[in-house]
């Protein structure tokens, strides 16, 4: 029976995951449009998809971070500084660039909904106190709540003290790496299945009508997201490598961007930009670091999200925005994006955070919060798709900056 099965399906089994990522979305439509009583069950797959990435990704994190600074020999350069920079000053930006296209495209929300109960931080001082905080948190209790900053803080910490052990003790850290990395690599083939839920699932319950009632919202927030993409991030490049950054960028797209776009997970999406750095052929010592640390920290998408939706709450409210509480907004979403988890509709939960500048009560920003669930079929792929190749294209730009001109970007 099973071997009959293989032999029907082997064509589909031959393609790639992209293509068979595209079969499962066509599929998805087809059953939430004609038959949406079986999308709602076949939603369970979905469900289970999202589950395991969120299962596996804190302990992902965790032991790549532990492992890749452990490993470190002493006098070994790892560029981490300019990275971290890139991705510090590239968050700023996608925040300033969605506060630029808000003002240009004013978009109004649909704010009717009954009050939704939330319990957001309130401000910027929360939010910075509520990072230490979790910094300090439980190990354990970490992983189980998948409390990224915590996770980071421990897995840096353990690291450095683990440089100190014996050969034996991190080879071992090695292998447990090698070995949790082999998992995600096995929940990410299982994308095709978990997608196609996730589909008809979305659709059989908001339709094809919830979306393009957001049309707008959804068009400003991704066109910011192609322009950091295609715009601002490869002027970031040139002005590291003085290079053209085109070749780099578009290898970063088409190797890592696609594959976070359908899992909407950047830190389910860490064996993909390793694989594509070591084909690039990256300083492993540098990216082996920056790309389990980017998938927590590099956040420009999130910081579009957060900023367009508060700045669309606002508009539809009347509130008035000057440029100095815009530029606060800037900064408080680069500060809230940073702590945002790689897992799926993270950035929305911090829009009443920073809604909470603009003196909004939580019980309107929640409401925005749905609305960005709404879109979020759209919204949350192509964030993740822009955060997680920012993390490969800067981590090459750093790198790159240090060989002669007329190195070849592409693979």
């Amino acid at each position: 029976m099973i071997a009959t099965v293989y032999t029907v399906f082997q064509p589909l089994f031959r393609l790639g995951l992209i293509p068979q990522i595209l079969i499962g979305i066509v599929a998805g439509i087809f059953i939430a449009l004609f038959t949406p009583d079986i999308a709602g069950n076949v939603a369970l797959l979905g469900q289970l998809f999202i589950a395991a990435l969120q299962a596996v990704a804190p302990i992902l994190v965790f032991v790549l971070v532990t492992a890749a600074i452990a490993a470190h020999k002493k006098g070994q350069p790892t560029h981490i500084r300019p990275v971290l920079i890139l991705y510090l000053v590239g968050t700023l930006i996608a925040a300033l660039i969605a506060v630029a296209a808000s003002f240009l495209f004013p978009t109004e929300l649909s704010l009717n909904a009954g009050q939704i109960d939330g319990n957001p931080p309130g401000d910027i001082f929360s939010v910075l106190r509520d990072l230490l905080l979790n910094a300090v948190a439980n190990p354990v209790s970490a992983l189980m709540e998948a409390n990224f900053i915590a996770i980071l803080a421990w897995a840096i910490g353990l690291g450095l003290m683990l440089r100190q052990a014996s050969d034996t003790t991190r080879q071992a850290l090695s292998d447990l790496s090698t070995a949790v990395t082999r998992i995600v690599t096995l929940v990410i083939r299982l994308a095709p299945i978990g997608i196609f839920g996730l589909v008809a699932g979305t659709l059989a319950e908001s339709g094809v009508e919830a979306l393009l009632n957001y049309a707008q919202l959804l068009g400003v927030i991704v066109g910011c997201m192609l322009f950091v993409a295609l715009v601002s991030n490869p002027l970031l490049v040139y002005f590291t490598t003085r290079q053209n950054p085109y070749p780099l960028v578009f290898t970063c797209l088409r190797g890592s961007a696609i594959t976070a776009f359908f899992t909407r997970s950047s830190a389910a999406n860490i064996p993909v930009n390793l694989e594509l750095c070591r084909r690039l052929k990256l300083d492993a010592d540098t990216y082996a670091i920056s790309i389990p640390l980017g998938a927590t920290i590099n956040m420009c998408g999130a910081a579009i999200t957060i900023t367009v939706i508060t700045l669309a709450t606002t508009h539809t409210l009347g509130i008035t925005v000057d440029f100095p509480t815009a530029l606060l907004l800037c900064v408080v979403s680069a500060l809230a994006a940073c702590g945002v988890s790689g897992v799926a509709g993270g950035s929305l939960m911090l829009i009443p955070m920073a809604a909470n500048l603009f003196g909004i009560p939580t019980e309107v920003a929640m409401q925005a919060v749905a609305i960005g669930f709404v879109i979020s079929v759209v919204q949350d792929a192509t964030e993740t798709a822009l955060n997680s190749s920012t993390d490969v294209l800067f981590t090459a730009a750093a790198c790159r900056a240090r060989q002669p001109s007329g190195s070849d970007h592409t693979i």
